[in-house]
């Protein structure tokens, strides 16, 4: 039997109740609510070692739950989404989601998409690390521990897959990344999602390091290998 904690946040009752079930099955202990505030209340009673939570809930949105539960821990976090709408906004990823998932879904699938979310802290032995030292790159500074990042002085105003991500580039600078290699790096050798999220991830940092976004300086495409960050 698992020992880990889940949270499931829903609005629909009978979504709440067939995933605890489920999950129940599988091994995980499970807590449920179908508000921001019911969920707050039993995040701050109970600790969980992840949440699985749905947009659109009566009182708050699920995005801004997202940016609360994040706040006070590194909480590995799992979105249920049915429109697209959502899901453009889910994978910009500016609220630090792990993973999402496109309703409606197997059971399978949600639990190969948690047990992934559970395990992406670890790393393959060949992949390229980040280190934790404080960086200067070019007019780059990144600090790993103070969570800073500044470009001629002046902060740089990051979402954490953002913040990994340029860590990830300025720990090896002008070296040719495979998109697989960052998405290891940056998410864990399990995350299991839609190739996407890398994609807006470096659109949107690029929006916030470079000059002109659609021209950039640093962060370079290679056709039909991945990027390579050139300082």
């Amino acid at each position: 039997m698992s020992n880990f904690h889940i949270l499931v946040v829903d609005d629909d009752v009978l979504v709440c109740k067939g995933l605890k079930f489920n999950l129940e099955q599988a091994g995980y202990k499970v807590a449920t609510a179908s508000t921001a505030h019911a969920a707050l209340e039993l995040f701050q009673r109970d600790a969980f070692d992840a949440a699985i939570l749905d947009i659109g809930l009566p009182d708050e949105n699920g995005l801004d739950l997202c940016k609360t539960l994040k706040s006070g821990q590194d909480l590995p976090i799992i979105f249920l989404t049915a429109r697209r709408r959502e899901l453009d906004e889910i994978v910009g990823l500016e609220v630090g989601a792990d993973d999402y998932i496109i309703k409606p879904f197997s059971v399978d699938v949600l639990l190969a998409h948690l047990r992934a979310v559970l395990r992406r802290g670890s790393k393959s032995p060949t992949e390229p690390r980040r280190t934790e030292m404080p960086l200067q790159v070019g007019p780059f500074e990144l600090n790993p521990v103070t969570h800073t990042a500044r470009k001629n002085g002046s902060n740089l105003e990051l979402a954490p897959r953002e913040f990994e991500l340029l860590h990830m580039f300025m720990s090896h600078p002008e070296r040719a990344f495979t998109s697989e290699e960052l998405v290891e790096g940056v998410w864990g050798v399990e995350f299991i999602g839609e190739p996407q999220v890398l994609y807006v991830q470096v659109r949107s940092l690029r929006m916030k390091i470079e000059k002109d976004s659609s021209n950039p300086d640093h962060i370079l495409t290679l056709r039909g290998v991945g990027y390579k960050f050139v300082p």
